[in-house]
C-alpha cells in the first residue's frame, strides 16, 4: 500500500477536482502490475494496474488507496473492471466519501465473492487528498493559508514594500503548493496594492492543471487591467450579492454574489459552500494580514504554510495577522507543527490549529 500511496503522489498538480489515486496489484511480494490516476477524465489508477498485469491478474491481490469506483461516470467503473479481470483481493486505504460510491464499490466487490479488507494506512491515504475529503464531508475546500515573514513577524515594511522577504528558492516551493491546489484566493486589497498574477510559475516540464484565481472583491473594485483579470488563468470575482456585476467583463473572468456577514464584509462561509459546489478541493489563500486573520478567527484555517527568513523589518512593518487582542495567555492560539524544513535560506512551517478538526488527520 505504501507503494500505491507513492505512485498516488504523482497526480499531486494533476488529477483536479479527483482525488490522487494508485494502484498496485501483487502475488505475494511480486507486483505485477502498477498504475496511478494522471487527470480528471483518464482511466483511473486501477485500469492502468490491471493493463500493466495483463493475464497474470488472476488470482492477485490489488492495494488500492481509495475506494474503487462503482459508478459510471467519465470513466466505467473500476470496481466493475476488478470483477471481470479475476482479482482475489482488494484491499482499499481509505472509504470513498464520493455520495455515488460511499460504500457501494466495497459492496460490489463484496457481492462478486472477493475478499476486501479496508483500513491500511486510511490515515496517509486521507492526507493525501486531505481537500477532496474535506469537500465532500463538510462542504468546503481545505484552506491553506500561505504566509511569508521576517524573523520579528512582519510581513511588508511600512510604506507597503514586501519584495522580496524570503529567498528565490522559497518562492519556487510556494508555486508547487499553488499547483498542488484547485484554487488561488486573495483579497481585492491584495490586488489592488500589489497587482499579482496569481499564476503557476514553475518549469516546463512539470505538468499541473491550472489553479482558478479567486478575487474577493465586495465592491467590484479591480478593474480589468489588472493581471488577475487578463487570459492566463481563469478568475472568480466574489462581490456582494446585492451588486450586479459588470455587464462586460474579460472571457476568462466570472462573477457570483454572495451575502454579507454581520459586520458587512463577505460571508466567508458563504464563500467556501460557493467554492465547494465548483469542485475546490483545497484553497491556497495568499492575502494581506486582515484576510488572513478574519479565516483564522472564523476557524476556517485548516493549514498555515509560513516561510520564516533569517531577516529583520523592524517595528513600524506590517503585522503577520490582524487577529484580535487576548485577554490572557489561556486564549492564545494553539498550533501543532506539522513539518518543518529547510527551503534555501529559508524555513518553512506547516502549521495547524489546534484542536484538530475531528475530520482532520492528526500531525502527530
Amino acid at each position: 500500500m505504501a507503494h500505491a500511496l507513492r505512485l498516488a503522489e504523482r497526480g499531486l498538480y494533476t488529477t483536479q477536482p479527483n482525488p490522487r489515486v494508485g494502484c498496485v496489484i501483487a502475488h505475494g511480494d511480486e507486483v505485477v502490475g502498477s498504475g496511478w490516476h494522471r487527470r480528471a477524465g483518464e482511466p483511473h489508477a486501477e485500469v492502468h494496474a490491471l493493463r500493466e498485469a495483463g493475464e497474470r491478474v488472476r488470482g492477485a491481490t490489488a492495494y488500492v488507496t481509495l475506494e474503487p469506483c462503482a459508478h459510471h461516470g467519465r470513466t466505467p467503473p473500476c470496481a466493475d473492471a476488478l470483477v471481470a479481470a479475476g482479482v482475489a483481493r482488494v484491499v482499499v486505504a481509505a472509504e470513498d466519501p464520493f455520495p455515488q460510491v460511499a460504500g457501494r464499490g466495497i459492496a460490489k466487490l463484496r457481492a462478486a465473492g472477493m475478499t476486501v479488507d479496508a483500513g491500511l494506512l486510511r490515515d496517509e491515504a486521507r492526507e493525501l487528498n486531505v481537500g477532496f475529503f474535506s469537500r465532500l464531508e463538510r462542504g468546503r475546500p481545505f484552506v491553506r493559508l500561505k504566509l511569508a515573514m521576517s524573523l520579528d513577524g512582519r510581513t511588508a515594511l511600512a510604506n507597503g514594500e514586501s519584495k522580496w522577504i524570503t529567498g528565490e528558492a522559497a518562492r519556487a516551493d510556494g508555486h508547487r503548493w499553488r499547483a498542488r491546489s484547485s484554487a488561488i484566493l486573495t483579497g481585492s486589497g491584495t490586488v489592488l496594492a500589489d497587482d499579482p498574477h496569481l499564476t503557476v510559475r514553475l518549469p516546463v516540464a512539470e505538468a499541473f492543471a491550472t489553479p482558478l484565481r479567486v478575487v474577493l472583491d465586495r465592491d467590484l473594485r479591480v478593474p480589468a487591467h489588472f493581471h488577475v483579470m487578463d487570459a492566463t488563468a481563469p478568475t472568480l470575482c466574489i462581490h456582494d450579492a446585492q451588486r450586479a456585476p459588470p455587464t462586460v467583463a474579460p472571457a476568462s473572468v466570472r462573477h457570483a454574489g454572495v451575502l454579507l456577514d454581520g459586520n458587512g464584509r463577505l460571508d466567508l462561509n458563504a464563500v467556501l459552500a460557493l467554492l465547494a459546489r465548483l469542485e475546490v478541493n483545497e484553497l491556497h489563500v495568499e492575502a494581506g494580514s486582515r484576510l488572513g486573520g478574519a479565516l483564522l478567527v472564523a476557524g476556517l484555517v485548516d493549514e498555515l504554510l509560513l516561510y520564516v527568513a533569517p531577516v529583520l523589518l523592524g517595528d513600524l512593518a506590517c503585522p503577520l495577522l490582524e487577529l484580535p487582542p487576548l485577554a490572557s495567555m489561556a486564549e492564545r492560539w494553539r498550533l501543532a507543527v506539522v513539518e518543518q524544513r529547510q527551503v534555501g535560506v529559508d524555513w518553512r512551517l506547516r502549521l495547524r490549529p489546534q484542536p484538530a478538526r475531528p475530520w482532520a488527520v492528526s500531525p502527530d
